[in-house]
């Protein structure tokens, strides 16, 4: 069981792994080895409960496909062992950043001296490219 929080865990059944060759320069180690961890979670088949299913989905990560499959593939280091490792880290950490709930943000409105302070710069700017002019 994969531990995502207290309460909540994952079976290792179901994340589906593929390994595959690393792409770029790396020499025969890169060629001949299928190092490259690429792990598929499928996030309405899972076991999550409904709120994270609902979180994930509307996230706007580019690992989430249209069809609601997390996607990641990982190719930092020449073991594949470790490769598998940190696409699992970053699946916990996708899934626990749909957990936390953003602050409401309360628009603010700038300051009586901040708005001088801006127009003040503005009719500096102002003079400026007026003295670039050219009276013909």
């Amino acid at each position: 069981m994969i531990q995502i929080s207290q309460r909540v865990e994952l079976a290792e059944s179901e994340i589906e792994w593929q390994f595959i060759r690393s792409s770029g320069a790396g020499g025969q180690n890169v060629n001949k080895v299928a190092t490259a961890a690429q792990l598929i979670f499928d996030i309405q088949a899972s076991s999550l409960p409904d709120f994270y299913k609902n979180r994930l989905l509307k996230k706007s990560d580019h690992r989430i496909t249209q069809s609601g499959k997390v996607i990641i593939k990982s190719q930092e280091t020449r073991s594949q062992a470790r490769n598998r490792e940190l696409a699992l880290e970053q699946l916990i950490d996708l899934i626990r950043s749909a957990s936390q709930v953003q602050k409401k943000r309360i628009p603010t409105k700038p300051s009586r001296s901040a708005k001088e302070r801006r127009l003040t710069t503005k009719k500096q700017q102002g003079q400026k490219k007026a003295l670039r002019k050219k009276d013909f």
